[in-house]
């Protein structure tokens, strides 16, 4: 486990590339993406070798629960781009992209997981190397969509990282 708060759910070795990261490929990234689907049907898609699909970090809509489903120095298949996909550290957040879900806990839980990941691989805190999966070059996706609070989020993980620093 590379985050101490979250659970172990492993995705099927099918959904991901094995690596030695950051020494392979440099860490430069944070893909934010919402699941558009309960986290016990992420679990069994990460889990299934047809789908073709995982993430390093699943939060629950409530922030009361992270899973890690792939290794930080493995490549996780959810940005739609091999190249980003092999520079940097997908996280999925239970939701809908048509509905404001998003609580509190989730955002806090989510911000302090991107600031440690920031922390650990000199990421800047900044909506340059802070991405939703719609700024993926050539993404077909939308997510987070259009009610995710990028101000909120951004102010939430620029807080936990200052306080990792010090």
């Amino acid at each position: 486990m590379d985050y101490a708060p979250a659970v172990w759910v492993e995705a099927s070795e099918s959904n991901y590339t094995v690596s030695d990261r950051p020494e392979a490929y440099p860490i430069e990234y944070v893909v934010i993406h919402l699941t558009t689907d309960t986290l016990p049907v992420m679990f069994a898609k990460f889990r299934d070798d047809a789908e073709r699909v995982s993430a390093h970090y699943m939060i629950s809509a409530t922030g009361t629960r992270i899973a890690q489903c792939v290794r930080e120095r493995d490549v996780a298949w959810h940005s739609g781009s091999v190249w980003y996909n092999y520079r940097s550290i997908g996280i999925e957040h239970e939701g809908w992209t048509d509905q404001p879900v998003y609580t509190d806990g989730m955002y806090e839980a989510s911000a302090v997981l991107t600031a440690t990941i920031c922390a650990k691989y000199d990421v800047p805190v900044d909506r340059d190397h802070i991405l939703g999966h719609v700024e993926v070059p050539l993404s077909t996706h939308d997510d987070p969509g259009t009610v995710w609070d990028w101000d909120k989020y951004m102010n939430l993980v620029g807080t936990a990282r200052r306080r990792i620093k010090a």
